[in-house]
């Protein structure tokens, strides 16, 4: 890279080498020496961005999911976007019941291995792939069940079709989670329950454990502010109803990433 390349150079050439057309849902991601995710700034220079010596490290990532991963035109996209779910589940963000998860994970397998064979599959085949942090054996048997007796015949594309298919039905498809603190009863900003917020296609989401405890739809959201590390939701509900949101992030660094990918997911989605 020459010093003073922009990231819409860096991103271009990478869309390029992909054969990418449909570029408006990718975005290239980086940690800086403090872990703090960022995302690349496409007007600004790459080298300035960064902070650390070279070589530096990104992701090409998904930054936006499609509200309809399966109406995407170009398979490449669809392939992309399936990785990136995929890497979702297996690092704990795409959250589902048992049974959605087994039905994921039997589209993966078949998009992988093909067809089940007996000869090429003994028992317990399923096990040498990693699909989440961890799972049962119990997991593992209906994972190979459903690959044996209902995707028989599915062609790769046609299984991470279904696979997307799915992933969207799911309440935790498309989270990007942001580590914060909801205030206590006192209203004060360290002692509050931890959770995680989140900005999917259809509104912001917050977590806690492996819940979904709030949902607000875009159209609610009216604003979205930071002071320090103190992140402000403005929503709008039904009947005139206002009420104001507040979340504690880690650091000052933290809270001004979390309202950057709110106001770029809004301006995104609506």
């Amino acid at each position: 890279l020459q010093r003073d390349a922009k990231g819409q150079y860096l991103f271009d050439l990478l869309c390029h080498h992909l054969n990418l057309l449909e570029k408006d849902y990718f975005g290239i991601r980086f940690v800086d020496p403090d872990k703090q995710r960022h995302w690349l700034e496409f007007t600004k220079s790459v080298v300035k961005q960064m902070r650390a010596q070279p070589p530096f490290t990104m992701c090409f990532r998904v930054k936006f999911y499609p509200t309809d991963p399966a109406a995407l035109k170009e398979e490449i996209t669809r392939y992309l976007v399936f990785l990136q779910i995929k890497r979702d589940l297996y690092h704990g963000r795409l959250l589902c019941k048992t049974s959605d998860a087994a039905l994921l994970a039997a589209y993966i397998l078949q998009a992988e291995i093909g067809d089940y064979d007996p000869g090429k599959h003994p028992e317990g085949y399923s096990s040498k792939f990693q699909f989440f942090p961890k799972h049962s054996e119990k997991l593992e048997r209906k994972i190979a069940e459903i690959h044996k007796s209902e995707l028989s015949g599915q062609t790769p594309a046609t299984s991470e079709l279904n696979f997307l298919r799915k992933a969207q039905t799911l309440e935790t498809y498309g989270v990007d989670p942001h580590p914060c603190k909801l205030p206590c009863a006192g209203g004060c900003s360290g002692c509050g329950n931890a959770a995680f917020l989140a900005f999917t296609p259809f509104g912001f989401v917050v977590l806690q454990g492996n819940k979904r405890v709030h949902f607000i739809k875009w159209n609610e959201v009216t604003k979205m502010k930071f002071e320090g590390k103190t992140f402000y939701l403005y929503v709008s509900q039904k009947e005139e109803k206002k009420i104001v949101l507040t979340y504690f992030a880690p650091t000052p660094e933290a809270c001004k990433h979390l309202w950057k990918c709110g106001i770029e997911n809004q301006a995104f989605y609506k």
